[in-house]
């Protein structure tokens, strides 16, 4: 989940400054598939590896403004798939678990021993996802809109519980599913999203996006359009995602949360996050005693909502702080 592309409006605050990427490249990481990474900030700073929602959006030259250039190592990625990306909308040889290989593959390339994670929505899965899987690499994990890719929270964008909220846009996307196919609208999307035409592709790729686009901002207007290859390679991606459970078990994520329980984490989480609502963010801290979770008032889902995008550099300005001050992530 989480369509960033778009969304960015004017003044959020202090962002950090517009930075070019000191390092561009593509990898060649196997099954057919080249993704795109960047690096940008202090080559010798504090690492810390971007991880973009959807699946499907991204990265964004403005994830890297919430972070002080001259402090961090900003590395950032267009996972399989999507923005930069080749093939773009592929889902052959596309999961979780080949999505994590890809992290591991990116932080030997550039030498790094760990990294602190951020990520938000479907990043935030992928980075919970990575650090329960390598520990070892982790420093520690800045979390925005958790999505702990549960069957009822897909339940609750897609089976009908976000509509009751928004009854008028519910209805424009059950808008081009035939009546009998609304029992499961992931299941009706998915046979439109994956036709052998490319034209019934797209029809079907622009509902899907706006679906989630309307509902991600409290305060920001919503996007009417995207470009088509955008679309489709969002929707494809999301979709194909989501119809196979995210490629983890049924509450794997809080299941296996004593794996990375010794690391330091902040969820940042909007009140009125009507796409990953809060109860997921509260249900992961519980317990968690190095888990600082702020739950955000008068905010949606969006990194581009004005007070989500201030908290997270709160944190981060904190977590820069902590290091020159020689005050180790674990002092939660």
């Amino acid at each position: 989940m989480d369509r960033l592309a778009g969304q960015i409006g004017g003044s959020h605050g202090r962002l950090y400054p517009a930075t070019e990427p000191f390092d561009r490249r593509m990898v060649d990481v196997g099954d057919g598939h080249s993704i795109y990474v960047e690096q940008c900030g202090n080559p010798e700073g504090r690492p810390v590896l971007v991880l973009h929602g959807g699946p499907g959006g991204g990265c964004s030259p403005f994830m890297r403004r919430l972070f002080d250039p001259e402090h961090f190592r900003v590395v950032l990625f267009d996972q399989r798939g999507c923005g930069k990306s080749r093939p773009t909308a592929e889902v052959g040889a596309n999961t979780t678990a080949h999505l994590i290989r890809d992290i591991e593959s990116i932080r030997a390339l550039v030498g790094l021993d760990d990294w602190l994670l951020f990520g938000g929505s479907w990043g935030a899965t992928l980075a919970l996802a990575y650090a329960q899987a390598h520990p070892a690499r982790v420093t520690g994990l800045v979390l925005r809109g958790v999505f702990l890719a549960r069957q009822s929270e897909l339940d609750w964008f897609y089976g009908g519980g976000a509509g009751r909220f928004f009854p008028d846009l519910w209805a424009r996307f059950q808008e081009p599913i035939p009546l009998a196919e609304r029992g499961d609208m992931i299941r009706a999307y998915h046979r439109r999203l994956f036709s052998a035409d490319r034209a019934e592709q797209a029809r079907f790729a622009l509902p899907w996006l706006m679906w989630e686009n309307a509902l991600a901002g409290l305060q920001a207007a919503a996007v009417s359009h995207a470009p088509a290859d955008y679309a489709r390679a969002f929707a494809r991606l999301e979709n194909h995602y989501f119809a196979h459970g995210c490629f983890l078990d049924e509450g794997q994520l809080l299941r296996d949360r004593h794996r990375i329980e010794h690391l330091p984490a902040f969820i940042v989480q909007g009140r009125y996050d009507m796409v990953c609502p809060p109860n997921s963010a509260w249900e992961l801290a519980q317990g968690w005693k190095g888990c600082d979770l702020r739950i955000v008032p008068a905010s949606g889902h969006a990194l581009s909502e004005p007070r989500i995008t201030a908290e997270l550099i709160r944190i981060t300005d904190m977590l820069r702080d902590r290091d020159r001050e020689g005050v180790p992530l674990h002092g939660t």
